[in-house]
């Protein structure tokens, strides 16, 4: 996916999310979801409630990547 090259050039690729960690996300064929991880789950614009949101728990789609600022 396109969007991982640019992720990639500004962020640290990790294996496991922490809060504050970027996830990237696969909602469809192609479509990738950017989402922030928190401590009690990931905020995501949500296309159905027309706003940005905290989600409890995991992301109900397959994670593509997870991106860390590195400090």
């Amino acid at each position: 996916m396109a969007a991982t090259g640019g992720l990639d050039r500004v962020l640290v690729r990790v294996g496991t999310a922490a809060p504050g960690d970027v996830l990237l996300m696969a909602v469809g064929p192609g479509q990738g979801h950017l989402g922030i991880r928190t401590a009690a789950g990931f905020v995501h614009a949500d296309a159905t409630l027309r706003r940005v949101v905290e989600r409890p728990g995991l992301p109900p789609w397959p994670l593509i990547g997870v991106w860390r600022m590195e400090v």
